[in-house]
């Protein structure tokens, strides 16, 4: 891994994406902010920020929002129309799902490759289900919020639980809410520094630092540098 250069942080020309989308799902479902936070465990103030735009939201608590919205979190991303929720589709509708890493074009903070996929000889090797391997030049998927780039380090595996990211965490921003959920979650510091609070506590990782906690004590990061922070993020259960 290359740690010379500072790594450039996406472009996100429609930072209230996740936040627009979110107010869509949540009144085609029907739910005010106050019924969508009651099934998040999110707060209605945090909630209302987001979908102005005004705060970012981090993927795990991302998650928490669309299980209390029946929708993917990769449809929070997606800038085209949205597809219809599945117990609204019609009864014939019986295509196959688009396959588990594609990465759609359109805005920035659609999912994006960023290298150029493998040969179709290697991809079409299929995989026991205890096992992946990504290689380096078969391409990965990115997602942009707020302050913080996603790039997701693994191909989906049906009995894996653990989602490794490669996380870039621009400075300033609003904090995001404290928030606990199920699973566990580990972050590795490559570069730069972070505040990391766990349970009200905060501690400043620096790089080699790590921290690893079960996911129910509310915590939360910040990037209060004037530098991208790079950390190796590991949490269960897998968020795609």
């Amino acid at each position: 891994m290359r740690t010379s250069a500072r790594p450039a942080r996406p472009v996100d020309p429609q930072p209230s994406l996740v936040g627009a989308r979110m107010r869509q799902f949540r009144t085609e479902r029907g739910l005010t902010l106050r019924g969508l936070a009651a099934r998040a465990g999110l707060s209605i103030g945090f909630l209302s920020q987001v979908e102005r735009g005004v705060s970012s939201i981090g993927l795990t608590a991302l998650n928490s929002v669309a299980a209390a919205l029946d929708r993917p979190v990769a449809e929070f991303f997606e800038s085209g129309p949205a597809p219809m929720p599945a117990d609204a589709a019609p009864a014939e509708a019986d295509a196959a799902p688009a396959a588990v890493g594609a990465t759609p074009t359109g805005a920035a903070t659609t999912p994006r490759p960023v290298a150029a996929a493998a040969s179709e000889v290697t991809a079409a090797v299929p995989r026991p289900p205890h096992f992946t391997l990504t290689r380096a030049e078969s391409g990965a998927t990115e997602y942009v919020s707020g302050q913080q780039t996603y790039r997701m380090l693994s191909d989906r595996g049906a009995n894996l639980v653990l989602e490794p990211m490669l996380v870039h965490i621009a400075p300033g921003g609003r904090r995001e809410e404290a928030y606990g959920h199920e699973g566990e979650e580990f972050a590795y510091v490559v570069r730069g520094q972070l505040l990391y609070e766990v349970d009200g506590e905060e501690h400043r990782l620096h790089p080699g630092d790590s921290v690893h906690l079960r996911s129910s004590v509310p915590h939360r990061l910040y990037n209060d540098t004037d530098e991208v922070t790079t950390v190796v993020s590991v949490v269960t259960p897998r968020l795609f």
